[in-house]
């Protein structure tokens, strides 16, 4: 299906866009090693590339920051030792378009969407850290850029390709938690300290410093708007940053949410609330403490559900008779009117809330596998869409499903970044009640990184 969208694309739809080029990819064997490009090779992007530098070609490497460059291009070169590395990807694709298959991208969730949407322009394969961009329509765009070029797309949520995940959904499915009307889901209190994946500054707007000779800081901010550097930033901490990152709902709802949102097939909410006793506003900064209220709307399969996510040591407090006695660090429990189900902070190991003897006995019987599995011994995201690409099939957290979760939990952000009430009209993309919110729908680049209004004509 996507050889066949592919060829199409190469004669037809160029006419629609006549600056959009593509380099002849399909003339080789595409169950050979694929040539794959890297964006961000530091912090996530070890996890992404480790998994296939013995088994894929890696010929181009691309980071603004020397340090995390220089460890993984001593790394890269043991296998591939011509591989080349740039700072700036769009050198890269200029140089190397012709040589490339498919790109991995693994930098801050602020430049996920323009490194993505180059590559797509040029026909490349697209693999893209969780959360899959940073505002609305950017996730939207992706999605229909991702179907008009016919690539074969992938977040790299892990958990959506693993057994558990599947579990839940048949679980769900075959009746066995009943009517679901109420998920809970929670993670840990912030740690703020230097060089962790948290930290805070001083002072907002943090303070001017030297920027290192190492780092190509404009490079790094990408499309966002001008700024003093500063090491609260990069290498780890952008996220605490509604700017470069969205909080912790915005990254971990793609593991922790993941199992809800595809099992009861939430699609989006029409409200949120967001509970922030103390939230950062001006400082545009994440809160210590907050909880967000989804609402989703009846639909043909089942009712209303509402969703609640907890976040800084908030905690779901169930009645005296649940079964979950002691609330862990981080979790995710679906209350069904039969029987109620828990996952850690991914889905990987479900669990129903029962006593041991009844779990023990209903694992001896658990419901018929209805989802195909990803191969045992392959379940990364990585991995799944490198056999995606070569044997012609979208992997699971492919553009056109994770482009919704992202969607899902980005409205959320929003009610956690300005606290109160959001209500959503996901088929306008338009928040009704607060239309002074709707211009974080869509930010705005700074010159330089504007994509194309052509995007805006694709449905």
């Amino acid at each position: 299906m996507h050889n066949s969208r592919r060829n199409f694309i190469k004669t037809s739809s160029l006419i629609a866009a006549s600056t959009i080029t593509f380099p002849n990819l399909l003339a080789r064997n595409l169950n050979s090693k694929l040539n794959i490009a890297l964006i961000g090779v530091g912090g996530r992007g070890i996890q992404n590339w480790q998994p296939i530098i013995n088994s894929e070609n890696i010929v181009a490497m691309c980071d603004v920051d020397d340090n995390w460059a220089y460890k993984a291009l001593n790394k890269i070169k043991e296998f591939h030792p011509k591989v080349r590395r740039f700072k700036d990807y769009r050198v890269m694709f200029d140089k190397m378009k012709n040589m490339i298959d498919a790109v991995i991208i693994s930098t801050p969730d602020h430049t996920h969407f323009h490194a993505a949407i180059t590559a797509m322009e040029l026909g490349l394969h697209v693999c893209i850290e969780k959360p899959l961009a940073h505002n609305i329509w950017e996730c939207r765009t992706l999605k229909k850029a991702a179907n008009y070029y016919g690539i074969v797309s992938q977040m790299a949520n892990q958990g959506h390709t693993t057994n558990g995940i599947r579990q839940v959904k048949e679980w769900y499915e075959s009746g066995i938690l009943g009517e679901v009307r109420e998920v809970h889901a929670w993670f840990g209190e912030f740690n703020f300290k230097p060089g962790h994946w948290w930290d805070m500054p001083s002072e907002f707007p943090p303070k001017k410093q030297t920027i290192p000779k190492t780092l190509d800081w404009d490079l790094w901010l990408g499309p966002a708007k001008n700024r003093d550097y500063n090491k609260v930033y990069v290498p780890k901490s952008w996220r605490g940053f509604f700017d470069f990152g969205n909080g912790q709902l915005g990254d971990w709802s793609c593991h922790t949410l993941d199992a809800p949102f595809w099992a009861l097939g939430l699609g989006m909410p029409n409200s949120v609330v967001g509970h922030v006793p103390n939230p950062r506003i001006k400082e545009n900064f994440v809160a210590d403490k907050s909880t967000v209220e989804f609402n989703f709307p009846a639909n043909k399969k089942r009712k209303s559900v509402k969703l609640k996510w907890y976040e800084g040591g908030f905690k779901p407090e169930f009645d005296d008779d649940f079964p979950l006695k002691k609330i862990p660090n981080l979790g995710m429990v679906m209350i069904g009117s039969k029987k109620s189900l828990m996952t850690g902070g991914r889905p990987n190991n479900p669990r129903l809330l029962v006593d041991n003897e009844e779990w023990v006995e209903f694992q001896k019987n658990t419901p018929k596998q209805t989802i195909p599995r990803v191969k045992s011994g392959d379940e990364t995201p990585i991995q799944e869409w490198i056999d995606g690409i070569k044997n012609d099939f979208l992997p699971g957290s492919n553009f056109n499903y994770s482009a919704e979760l992202t969607e899902m939990a980005l409205v959320g952000v929003l009610s956690q970044r300005f606290g109160g009430r959001i209500e959503y009209d996901a088929k306008n993309m338009e928040i009704t009640n607060r239309p002074e919110l709707n211009k974080f729908l869509k930010e705005e680049a700074r010159d330089g990184w504007k994509v194309s209004d052509f995007y805006n004509s694709l449905k």
